[in-house]
């Protein structure tokens, strides 16, 4: 190959990587800056950050913990939905927990028994039913092993042994007794895994009062948003709290609720990071 045209051949890679440097690391940045700063885009581009008194408290489209130092939930605010980030862009995630699921080990509590605690808590907390089926009334998994013989089709009708593998000894177990044999405690360390492990469905409400958004986390661990029907048994404790009315609270619940997207996509939600900055705004607590 000639010098002349090894030199014109990376004259033109030159002349290309410049020209493609420009338009998709100067032109092309800028041209998106631009279109995000027009109004109706504004806000979402800047990362819908919210300022109160030249302050910065948070982001609408990230969620936030309103606890106090101990980890108890504040009276005064509306509670987020679970995270298992906490709360934290660097490390959104979920559980990874499915819903099998249903037996704590001594390295982890299992996802039944956090959602049966989490759904006695906020029951408690709100003064509504907090049971759930496959839950005890203590808040763990109504989860047994029946040890014995099985049958063809792996069900064991003649139990030798029953354990109530999520409620550790010395506790009572949520059940007396199970196909004629005495239920026993779990006792830590043991591995029941030999028996057939069976949730029990227990008589606890289909459709039960504490809302699935209140006991489980989402996907992102970053979720701002609540169901309404999780705002609704809020509204009496928040009100309390504030020393204001119900119908004061609700106002505001229905001011920051947004329906379906494009009046078909997801379900109606709550913004509660918007909620609670709404509620120091208008209703600060009283000293």
């Amino acid at each position: 190959m000639r010098t002349s045209t090894w030199i014109r051949q990376h004259l033109a890679a030159l002349r290309a990587l410049l020209v493609l440097t420009v338009i998709t690391g100067i032109v092309y940045p800028v041209a998106v800056f631009a279109i995000g700063q027009l109004p109706g885009l504004r806000e979402n581009a800047e990362g819908s950050l919210i300022e109160r008194d030249g302050k910065l408290v948070g982001s609408s489209l990230i969620g936030q913990s309103f606890t106090s130092a101990d980890g108890r939930a504040m009276a005064q605010y509306f509670q987020s939905r679970p995270s298992v980030a906490g709360y934290d862009p660097l490390s959104t995630g979920a559980s990874n927990l499915g819903p099998e699921d249903i037996v704590d080990t001594t390295a982890r509590t299992s996802l039944l028994t956090t959602v049966c605690t989490r759904s006695k808590e906020v029951g408690d907390r709100e003064g509504v039913d907090g049971s759930r089926q496959f839950c005890t009334k203590d808040g763990v998994g109504a989860v047994l092993s029946v040890i014995g013989p099985r049958d063809a089709d792996g069900d064991v009708s003649r139990p030798v042994r029953v354990v109530s593998v999520n409620e550790l000894c010395p506790a009572q177990p949520f059940l007396t007794t199970f196909r004629g044999v005495a239920v026993e405690c779990a006792k830590a360390g043991e591995d029941y895994s030999v028996g057939r492990i069976i949730p029990i469905l227990g008589d606890a409400p289909v459709v039960p009062a504490v809302p699935a958004d209140a006991v489980t986390a989402s996907g992102s661990g970053l979720d701002p948003h609540i169901s309404p029907e999780y705002a609704t048994i809020q509204v009496e404790r928040v009100a309390r709290a504030r020393g204001i009315t119900a119908a004061e609270v609700r106002e505001l619940v229905a001011a920051h609720t947004d329906g379906r997207t494009l009046g078909f996509l997801g379900e109606p939600r709550v913004n509660v990071v918007e909620l609670n900055l709404d509620l120091d705004a208008r209703y600060p607590l009283r000293s």
